[in-house]
């Protein structure tokens, strides 16, 4: 390995080069779904501009904003398994995320916004009803 590089392996380092930070096959196949049901969306997007994260799905004019959360990642309760090597940096690395993850739900509510969070291991048909359910409570809400 270069001196450079925290990966462990080469092989290691080429499977993290190859990991995506959008379109995944979990986001297609959630935004296909959405779409299906007639809903249209911003795909990653800033909900808030000054905040430098970004969501899967956006629905500006509703204030909602719906994340797509991979298991291993943001250490899902049900699916996240602890990394063979580098454990230690991993374990680092998921803390950081879901205290991430928590740190934007916060910012996002205080500004009036819905923060949907689905894991990568949910039912697609599932995750989409639950975005369409929360499109219709907010479109149905006194006052909108």
């Amino acid at each position: 390995m270069s001196e450079g590089s925290w990966a462990s392996t080469i092989g290691v380092r080429r499977s993290m080069q190859a990991n995506t930070g959008r379109d995944t096959e979990p986001e297609l196949a959630l935004r296909r779904a959405v779409h299906a049901l007639g809903l249209r969306y911003y795909v990653n997007r800033r909900p808030i501009k000054a905040v430098r994260r970004t969501a899967d799905l956006v629905f500006p004019k509703l204030k909602l904003a719906v994340f797509l959360d991979g298991c291993f990642w943001h250490g899902c309760p049900e699916h996240h398994t602890v990394a063979k090597t580098n454990a230690e940096f991993w374990a680092q690395k998921v803390a950081t995320n879901r205290r991430r993850d928590a740190d934007t739900n916060e910012r996002l509510q205080a500004d009036g916004w819905t923060v949907i969070r689905i894991w990568e291991h949910e039912a697609t048909i599932d995750a989409a009803a639950r975005v369409a359910a929360a499109v219709t409570a907010i479109r149905n809400a006194p006052g909108t």
